[in-house]
């Protein structure tokens, strides 16, 4: 005798089912309120970094950076011949950044809009000044960013300049020097190192640092939001001993790769 509650044409779901717990609804009670610490990592703290050159075999040049919920994939292609008439002493650096429509909580548009276009601008400024471009006239450099999770533009812009400067040094391409970027914002009154979205929210300020640690030089800053002179020359001075951190783990990327091929 067949059961009348059973349907064969149909998948059956079980009989007992629980509400969905979201990550969103666990972190309502865990706001952060003035005058309280940062939970999870120290203020001056940046996220663990897992870095990786030569993961693309069709492009000259490739690197992939994570840093707990930020992802970013980097490929890099030429120098390869302009394909325009005009002669330049100088090579050009293109580059182009593309969000896929899952990195962020709501799904976006396969379609470039103004933010791609803001982080490949600040991308480009903080490469163009390493590279020797002048020692490719009539050249293109093409620096594709695909950003699959994203936690905060800050810290997207950040690990797209690590990730596109690793790159650009998988690919063989002269340059004279890594450059290694970290960012920073404000926080009440204490300055919180590499936030996430959910900090930059609540930040007042926030600041993207991009400079050669070898050379002690500063290719490239991005200043958002409001805050006082002191602060934001302490956000630099921040940012660049972080920066000679990171500068270690691109190195140290850089070798395992050489060492294996």
């Amino acid at each position: 005798m067949a059961q009348s509650n059973f349907d064969r044409r149909r998948i059956n779901g079980p009989d007992e089912s629980y509400q969905p717990v979201f990550e969103a609804d666990e972190e309502l009670d865990s706001r952060w309120k003035p005058g309280s610490s940062r939970k999870g990592r120290a203020a001056r703290d940046i996220r663990p970094i897992f870095l990786q050159a030569g993961l693309i075999n069709q492009a000259n040049g490739s690197a992939y950076i994570e840093t707990e919920k930020t992802k970013i994939a980097c490929a890099v292609y030429g120098p390869r011949q302009s394909k325009t008439t005009v002669y330049n002493e100088k090579g050009r650096l293109n580059v182009e950044v593309k969000f896929t429509p899952f990195s962020c909580t709501r799904r976006r548009v396969p379609i470039r809009d103004a933010e791609d276009r803001s982080v490949a601008v600040q991308i480009q400024q903080a490469l163009a000044s390493a590279v020797r471009l002048e020692l490719l006239p009539k050249s293109t450099i093409d620096i594709f960013v695909t950003i699959i999770e994203n936690d905060g533009i800050e810290g997207c812009i950040a690990a797209g300049s690590v990730a596109a400067s690793v790159a650009l040094a998988d690919a063989g391409i002269e340059m004279l020097g890594l450059v290694a970027s970290c960012s920073a914002a404000v926080v009440g009154e204490e300055i919180w190192m590499d936030p996430t979205e959910q900090e930059g929210h609540i930040a007042s300020g926030s600041l993207v640092y991009a400079g050669m640690p070898a050379l002690g030089t500063i290719t490239n800053l991005w200043q958002s939001g409001s805050m006082t002179p002191e602060q934001a020359v302490k956000c630099m001075e921040a940012c660049q001993e972080c920066c000679a951190d990171i500068h270690s783990v691109m190195a140290q990327a850089l070798l395992e790769t050489a060492q294996n091929t």
